[in-house]
């Protein structure tokens, strides 16, 4: 279910993400009447974006999140990244007319999305002066992604559960500076991300907390602090 509402009260924050960052309030609003905005509530679960659709907009999350994924012929999902607050989605596809998106975008809970036609975004416009600000941000947006999917390819390469497991890990604590880690996914999510079956992934994190490597709790894992020098990284106590 998608209901449409206005983004005006949403202006602040967009002013604090990276799709708009160093734009002033005013010029979010001249952006917005020169590139169409449209602004949709969704309840949880629902598919925002469907692989092999096309777009035409970017999407912005103004509250809540959004799971990217991509399912196999056989059904098989592969989530690749959850989206949270002030992050974007569909951005490349959005700017290159008529591809066919290779994954699906889904509500990972209640949320509110910003919707941003691009067809004008290439269209020099005197008349719209933020504009080179919120292309440069694109550029860099893209290549944050593109990063983002060369760390996950980093994590899926390891060939036992308990490297991948312990190569995302790694990640997190470089990211949190923390041995203490809240993790962005449920576990089936992290299965799906790190392309593992669930049982086998719960199996290991067992066996791991045997070990005495790890304790964990729904979404939280602590690191035990002798598994440091494995992990390759310092982190605070």
């Amino acid at each position: 279910m998608k209901i449409s509402c206005d983004f005006s009260a949403d202006i602040p924050f967009l002013t604090t993400t990276a799709l708009f960052r160093g734009c002033t309030a005013e010029d979010i609003q001249e952006i917005a009447a020169y590139l169409d905005f449209q602004t949709l509530i969704f309840q949880k679960g629902t598919r925002i974006i469907e692989e092999g659709n096309t777009v035409t907009q970017i999407g912005l999350v103004l509250s809540g999140s959004v799971q990217i994924g991509h399912y196999d012929f056989w059904g098989n999902q592969t989530i690749l990244s959850i989206i949270p607050r002030g992050g974007v989605f569909a951005e490349a596809y959005a700017c290159i007319p008529g591809e066919r998106l290779m994954i699906h975008v889904i509500a990972n809970e209640a949320c509110k999305i910003l919707f941003i036609h691009v067809s004008r975004l290439f269209i020099p416009c005197t008349a719209c002066n933020a504009l080179p600000k919120l292309m440069q941000n694109l550029v860099i947006i893209s290549a944050q992604k593109n990063l983002q999917l060369s760390r996950r390819s980093l994590h899926t390469s390891p060939k036992t559960i308990r490297e991948r497991l312990l190569s995302y890990f790694s990640q997190l604590i470089a990211e949190q500076g923390s041995r203490h880690l809240v993790l962005p996914f449920n576990r089936q999510q992290l299965a799906d991300y790190l392309n593992l079956d669930r049982s086998a992934l719960s199996k290991e994190l067992s066996k791991m907390k045997r070990d005495g490597l790890l304790d964990y709790h729904k979404n939280t894992v602590s690191i035990c602090p002798h598994l440091s020098p494995e992990l390759g990284h310092p982190y605070a106590p």
